[in-house]
């Protein structure tokens, strides 16, 4: 990812270990779901030859994986409790730690009761549950702490599954919580004791359903001030991450105050641009960071009506945007966007389907991986002059949880199974 004054991607606890060992938080070390250097194979199949190891799960998520200091983490049911897993990088479960019954996901199909991705900085673990269950673990396995925000703070009033993942910074992990018409807030816990350190209302005024978010938040550096910047109810805000302090906010992106514009896709952070997908599939926007108060009329650079995504999340990476249109009629449609302007690189398409692209993709060096619901992955090769060569690859089992690279391998989480592959 590309660093400058205004921005730089906060890294906690990788100092000194490989950058491919790594992958803390759903969209990877740099926050952005891409990595500059690696290879991943083009083609592979549910048990070929590329597959180096293959795990049977407990129970069906859609969270994705998280791994450091050569663990793999994620969050599953099991018998019905909300659970915590932990693998090494064989695929061999080291342990598991099982809490309170979980509350099932709405959409059976897609959703899940452990959609939030796990977080960690290699000796603590920490899970998010649709039961407002927040949950930690020291790296072999030891309960640290339990918390229930929907005791603490409200119950969940969102209309579907809640998806935002935990963000980690320093010594402390902080979760964002969006919705119409429950409580909203950032809320900030100590790593190792779970004490809560800061506690910030986030409410903004909208229309029916819209200001429920499943969104997850970025930490950034943003005028020297390490920021969690969210994406939720029709804004995006800056908050001190130390304080919890709200610094800036920006709106613009619901002008009309439309109702039913929840949002689902996260943002991404490049070049000191964060670029919005909203109006359910068919806005983008791009703002730089940085300033104080209302920065709308100052920040915000451009925003356009284009066909864009839903519920997959943008990869963010050297000032460039790459997005998969994931439903609609332009279903398949790969797009390179320059982040600071929003101005169209390139455009491809992919092979023709009815099924939806729920999981986010990620760029590894020079390729992109895409999964698809039904269970088929596309692997791209992407320049700057466009869309090269394309394999489709058919795994077998519905794939809703986003990918991830460490160790050299992709790693995929299907409804029944999770995979390494090389």
């Amino acid at each position: 990812m590309k660093l400058t004054s205004v921005i730089s991607t906060m890294i906690v606890g990788l100092i000194g270990l490989p950058l491919h060992a790594q992958w803390p938080d759903w969209r990877g070390p740099n926050g952005n779901g891409a990595v500059a250097e690696g290879k991943m194979p083009m083609e592979f199949a549910a048990d070929g030859k590329s597959v180096v190891w293959k795990t049977e799960l407990p129970g069906r998520a859609c969270s994705t994986p998280v791994v450091s200091k050569g663990l793999l983490y994620l969050t599953s049911p099991i018998d019905g409790k909300d659970s915590l897993i932990a693998y090494d990088l064989t695929g061999k479960e080291k342990w598991r730690q099982t809490y309170g019954d979980q509350t099932p996901g709405r959409g059976q199909r897609v959703g899940s009761g452990a959609n939030s991705s796990p977080v960690t900085d290699g000796e603590t673990v920490v899970g998010y549950f649709k039961s407002g269950r927040v949950v930690a673990c020291s790296s072999d396995g030891r309960k640290l702490w339990e918390k229930d925000l929907h005791e603490l703070y409200g119950e969940d009033k969102l209309w579907w599954d809640q998806g935002t993942s935990p963000l980690l910074y320093e010594d402390s992990v902080i979760i964002v919580v969006m919705q119409t018409e429950g409580n909203s807030y950032l809320v900030s816990f100590d790593l190792k004791s779970g004490k809560e350190n800061w506690k910030t209302d986030r409410k903004f005024e909208t229309a029916k359903e819209s200001g429920d978010s499943y969104t997850s938040p970025h930490l950034v550096k943003v005028d020297g001030i390490d920021t969690v910047v969210s994406f939720g109810a029709d804004h995006l805000t800056g908050h001190n991450a130390k304080t919890g302090e709200q610094i800036w906010f920006s709106g613009g992106i619901n002008p009309e105050g439309k109702g039913m514009w929840r949002t689902i896709a996260s943002s991404v952070v490049t070049d000191g641009v964060v670029v919005v997908p909203h109006g359910r599939g068919e806005y983008l926007m791009g703002v730089k960071l940085g300033g104080k108060g209302d920065v709308t009329q100052s920040n915000v650079l451009w925003r356009k009506k284009i066909d864009t995504t839903d519920a997959a999340s943008l990869v963010g990476h050297d000032g460039l945007v790459y997005q998969i249109v994931d439903r609609g009629k332009s279903r398949g449609q790969v797009t390179c966007l320059d982040a600071k302007t929003g101005g169209k690189i390139w455009e491809g398409k992919l092979p023709k389907s009815a099924s939806t692209y729920y999981a986010s993709p990620i760029l590894v060096g020079d390729q992109l991986c895409i999964p698809r619901e039904d269970g088929v992955v596309f692997m791209a090769k992407v320049s700057k002059k466009g869309l090269g060569e394309v394999k489709e690859n058919k795994m077998g089992e519905p794939l809703i949880a986003s990918p991830i690279f460490v160790d050299g391998k992709l790693v995929l989480r299907g409804a029944k199974h999770l995979w390494a592959i090389q």
